[in-house]
Parts: structure tokens; sequence; C-alpha cells
């Protein structure tokens, strides 16, 4: 019998990538937008996860607005939070796995080296907070359950970085990019891959726990928009004529961002073989099918 996975936020950018990379494989695979499951009606949801009764959950639901979470604070608890110790709650009673995304705001950026799963976390927003509230809660419930923290996703679906560049890129001469915050740029498709590649290692118990995944080299915003402008020149979409380097304080957010946020994957790879996101072969998959 076929194992049957349910994906909860396929309509996000994850999501999408999920229903690319598992409609290749032997899985039976159920895909749930807010409509289907709205996570943020806790009842319902624990009734329907029951009703489908998986072998595998995957959350790739988040309340992922950085900013408009510091003004919407019990909104970014209740999803990145509560629903989600509800779903890893009711994955414990119905005796299924939980693969949960993460983020590497829950560090604070004060590392001059890549933070590897055990590093201590300091988020400094209340979505970094949020977020790390709901890898407690999944750690506290009991279930079987992989945390998969990741960075900076982009890709040809929903709304990312990499597509408010190239929109801005075609109608702005003259662009500013935040030039001294580092992180490692993450091709959703290359994290979708990895999750079907987990997949085949759900059986044995020892590999419950957090695991990194992100791009094989680290950046600044500038430069992750800058390698984004230099190969969409090369198909020819339009590109700003001067893209210029500059500091957070001279782009405020309502959100404190961590200066530093370069994950390490090597934990990712020796368990499961995986290699990190080529991020700059992800730019261009994504230029071809824009």
């Amino acid at each position: 019998m076929k194992e049957l996975i349910l994906i909860i936020g396929s309509k996000g950018q994850l999501g999408q990538c999920l229903s690319s990379q598992l409609d290749k494989t032997y899985y039976e695979v159920i895909y749930t937008s807010r409509k289907e499951i709205n996570i943020a009606n806790l009842g319902a949801t624990k009734v329907k996860i029951i009703n489908i009764n998986p072998s595998i959950v995957i959350n790739a639901s988040a309340y992922s607005d950085v900013d408009k979470a510091e003004e919407n604070k019990q909104a970014a608890e209740l999803i990145n939070h509560l629903a989600v110790a509800n779903i890893a709650n009711t994955c414990k009673e119905v005796g299924c796995w939980l693969i949960h995304i993460s983020s590497d705001y829950v560090f604070d950026g004060n590392n001059n080296q890549p933070y590897r799963e055990m590093d201590i976390t300091n988020p400094k927003s209340i979505y970094g907070k949020s977020k790390l509230e709901g890898e407690y809660a999944i750690q506290a419930s009991g279930c079987k359950y992989l945390i998969l923290r990741t960075a900076w996703l982009f890709s040809e679906y929903g709304n990312n970085f990499m597509k408010t560049m190239l929109k801005l890129g075609a109608s702005h001469d003259n662009l500013s990019v935040v030039g001294d915050q580092f992180g490692c740029p993450t091709y959703a498709q290359d994290i979708a891959k990895a999750i079907v590649r987990i997949l085949d290692y759900l059986p044995d118990q020892n590999i419950i726990g957090v695991y990194h995944f992100c791009g094989d080299e680290q950046c600044s915003w500038f430069q992750f928009s800058h390698e984004i402008f230099k190969q969409a020149k090369e198909f020819g979409f339009l590109i700003p004529s001067n893209l210029q380097s500059i500091s957070s304080k001279e782009y405020p957010a309502l959100a404190a961002r961590p200066s530093y946020s370069v994950l390490d994957s090597n934990k990712c790879f020796e368990v499961f073989g995986i290699e990190p996101s080529d991020w700059k072969l992800g730019i261009v998959s994504v230029l071809r099918k824009l």
C-alpha cells in the first residue's frame, strides 16, 4: 500500500514545488490549501488530519511576512506556534510523521560562522520568536518529526525576493539593496527535492530532530540581487542601469533582521547525503521558467 502524504500549505511557493517533485514519485499525496485546511481553525484542522489519517504530514504553511508580524503578533503566534502545536499533537495522536519548515530567523545573527543545529537560538523579531515557539511545540508533542530550517527561499512561484527584484528592475533604472545582511539563498525546488529524498529515511526514528538546508554559498541581499540581474540580462530581461549597495540603517524596516543568518547544512549531507542548494543554478532555472 502506498504511503499517504498530507501537504498543508500547497499554494505557497514551497507547496507548489513539493507538488512538482512528489508528482514524480509513487507516494499518494493529498494537497490542501487554506481553503481545505485552515490551520488557524485548530479544531477543524485536528478533525481533518484524523479523518485523512496520513502516514506523513508536511507543513509548508506559515505566517511569513516578517514586518507585518510586528504589528500582528497574535496572527503570527497563532499560525507559527499554536497551529503548529495543534498539528504536532494531532500527528502524535495519529502516529504519523511531521516534516515542518522553520527559519534562519530563529538566530540573532551575531555569529561569525555558519549556524549549526545545536547553536543557541535568540530571535530578534516577532516572526522569528513565533517560528522558534513552533519548533519547541513540535519537540514537546512527542510526535515523530523533522524540522527543516531554511533561508531566503525563492522560486518561480508566489512572491519572493527574486521575483520582486525582476519586477523592480523592469521599471526602475536605479535600485538600492541592503548589503550588510548575509544569508544563503535557497531555491525552493531544491528543498522540495531534499524533502522527497528524506522520505525514504522516515521509518528510522533515529533521524528525528532539527536540520538545516539552504544555499551552498553565502551572500548579501545586494550580492544576491547582483547575481539575479547578471543572469537576467542573459535571458533578455530588463535590468537597472545602476545597482547600489546600502546599509540596513538606510533601509529601515519594522522587524529587526539578523545581520548574519548563514546556516550550516553539513548535518543534512551527513545523514541524508543531500548537497546544499546551488542557488545560482536555481536563479537560471527560475529565469527559464519565467
